[in-house]
């Protein structure tokens, strides 16, 4: 005899379930990474611009902007940068002004009361040099490949074991990145329904990425003792020079001498 119910149908159906942090903490490392491995050999001039040179010419720039007292060299520096901007992809340079316009508006909150008292010139110009810096600093990274960059500073003699810790962590962002995302795929695609242990789970997410970083660095270790790396970079300078790297090189140079003239 069959049992009653065996012969009953299945009519189970899970109740609905917002999955909102798993989708956004998917999302948002599927754009850090995408930031990160976006192909940056565009038709765009500011994207063929010779890597050493817009290296140098932004740390020399941020270095006049935070040494400068004058708002007339700083808007001519916004200038600079708008048209930088412009030469930018629009959603790219969209995305750019988003990002950098939120840390400066905290940081201007913060400053109100130093307003309120008559402080208003340096408050402002806290202010505005900080957008331009963080402008700077996003331009450089979306228009230019990391390893462009690295090379580029070693040959401003920047320490080893700086560039050794960005490298290193520029490639944990990403692997770690694409772990994670198929972690929390899992934990999506096996959390049906209602479960009120989800969240109880993300602690095992974390401990899991832990385990997996330790696990690398063990094996990034032996892989560099085998190929007898010491931690010193060899690279070889890229000097040749475009006509777009020569009206860089002259504008930067302008530039400087409106803030040593200002």
């Amino acid at each position: 005899m069959v049992p009653e119910w065996l012969s009953e149908k299945d009519n189970y159906i899970p109740k609905k379930e917002k999955n909102l942090y798993i989708e956004k903490s998917i999302f948002s490392l599927i754009k850090i990474i995408s930031i990160i491995r976006q192909n940056k050999n565009q038709d765009k001039l500011i994207y063929s611009i010779n890597p050493s040179l817009k290296v140098a010419s932004t740390i020399l720039i941020i270095l006049c902007v935070s040494i400068s007292r004058s708002f007339i060299y700083l808007l001519i520096i916004d200038i600079y940068v708008l048209i930088n901007l412009f030469l930018i992809e629009k959603k790219l340079s969209k995305r750019i002004l988003f990002k950098s316009f939120i840390f400066p508006l905290i940081t201007l909150i913060t400053l109100i009361p130093s307003m309120v008292y008559g402080n208003i010139y340096n408050s402002l110009l806290i202010f505005q040099k900080i957008i331009i810096t963080i402008l700077l600093v996003n331009i450089l990274s979306h228009t230019s490949k990391w390893s462009e960059i690295s090379k580029s500073l070693k040959l401003l003699f920047i320490p080893d074991i700086f560039i050794w810790i960005m490298d290193l962590t520029i490639k944990y962002i990403v692997l770690l990145g694409e772990h994670s995302i198929n972690l929390l795929h899992a934990l999506k695609l096996r959390s049906i329904g209602i479960t009120p242990n989800k969240y109880n789970s993300l602690t095992g997410i974390i401990g899991n990425l832990f385990i997996k970083s330790y696990k690398m660095s063990e094996e990034m270790f032996h892989a560099m003792e085998c190929r007898g790396f010491v931690g010193e970079y060899t690279i070889k300078a890229n000097l040749k020079l475009k006509k777009v790297d020569y009206v860089y090189f002259i504008i930067n140079i302008l530039l400087l001498s409106l803030f040593i003239f200002l």
